[in-house]
């Protein structure tokens, strides 16, 4: 059983770390520093501390994988730090493994946070025995210019802060695209991102309820962890949710299917309960997509029973929620809804 964090509260100490790309240390971005900091402590009553080489910038911590895993290290073995923020993804996490200690996140459970390239940290949690939260990062969400959405306001609330025994968790009503994105700049920090209609749940197939823990992220980032100590076990995927969203990169559908494809000749899913998909991150692939997971899971690995869950907020998607891995989850295929069955986080 996973050990779950305690909540956040008013005066909690929070940090932010770069384990991935070191974009937030940049003259050109560290206004979005600022922004998420004075956002932490007037919006929320919390203390931020950055952490020692989380500003260094991108040469230093593409050149110093070490110092990363330290900053990591630090931040939960410091028993004032109530939760660990990334500050962005990457490309390159799985270089800090050969310095993780996993007694200390264990030892240390807290908050940790984060999606994209985060994903390989989120397995160094799951391996460690701790729930961790898929969700926004800082320079995505927390500093989102003029506000923090109202979509993702209301996940953090309900999960973070004053988490609910049972929490259904809907498809936004808006949503836009990574070609819609505002660039990041301050010249532009008064320009609000543009939002349009969404069009909700869709199950791809599958009928009636399934419930199991929410286990994966950012499949492009998948191969990554394969065949090291990260990747769990076939045992380890039995009975889980498995949680599947693309990234920015604007994966090409045929290697979505070759990534699917390795994932059936594990077997994982011949063992999973069901597929949550996280909104892909480009209109262009949100039917391709479909197609893809049709013919590999429904028709290739013989699963057409398998209950899939498409367009859910989550990931590389515009407004995204949080979701907590290594939790029960609910899908109702027949009335299209997605729950959290306990606390996000410990009282």
């Amino acid at each position: 059983m996973l050990l779950k964090p305690r909540h956040l509260q008013h005066g909690d100490k929070i940090a932010i770390v770069s384990l991935s790309s070191g974009m937030l240390g940049e003259k050109e971005f560290i206004h979005k520093y600022y922004i998420a900091k004075e956002r932490f402590e007037n919006d929320y009553g919390l203390s931020v501390v950055a952490m020692p080489n989380a500003l260094r910038g991108r040469d230093f911590i593409y050149r110093n994988p070490k110092a990363r895993a330290d900053d990591l290290m630090q931040a939960f073995d410091d028993h004032e730090i109530k939760a660990v923020f990334c500050a962005i993804g990457g490309d390159d996490s799985i270089r800090l493994l050969p310095y993780v200690d996993f007694n200390v996140l264990r030892n240390n459970p807290k908050i940790f946070m984060g999606f994209s390239d985060t994903t390989i940290t989120h397995f160094m949690m799951h391996k460690a025995g701790v729930v961790s939260y898929y969700g926004p990062s800082l320079m995505t969400d927390w500093s989102e210019y003029v506000e923090i959405n109202e979509y993702t306001k209301e996940a953090l609330a309900k999960t973070l802060f004053s988490p609910a025994a049972l929490l259904n968790i809907p498809c936004s009503s808006y949503c836009s695209y990574e070609t819609d994105r505002v660039l990041w700049g301050e010249q532009n920090i008064s320009i609000r991102r543009p939002r349009f209609p969404n069009t909700g749940y869709e199950v791809l197939q599958g009928k009636g309820k399934v419930r199991g823990k929410l286990l994966g992220g950012c499949i492009d980032v998948f191969p990554m962890i394969c065949g090291t100590k990260l990747w769990p076990c076939l045992d380890d995927w039995r009975g889980k949710l498995l949680l599947i969203e693309t990234s920015e990169s604007n994966m090409d559908a045929q290697l979505l299917c070759e990534l699917l494809r390795n994932l059936q000749a594990q077997g994982i899913l011949d063992v999973i309960e069901g597929i949550v998909v996280g909104k892909p991150g480009y209109r262009e692939k949100y039917e391709p997509y479909k197609e893809v997971y049709n013919k590999v899971v429904a028709y290739e690995a013989d699963r057409p029973d398998l209950p899939i869950l498409y367009n859910v907020n989550v990931g590389h998607a515009y407004p995204i929620g949080v979701f907590p891995l290594g939790l029960e989850y609910e899908i109702d295929c027949d009335n299209k809804t997605l729950a959290l069955l306990e606390a996000a986080t410990d009282n």
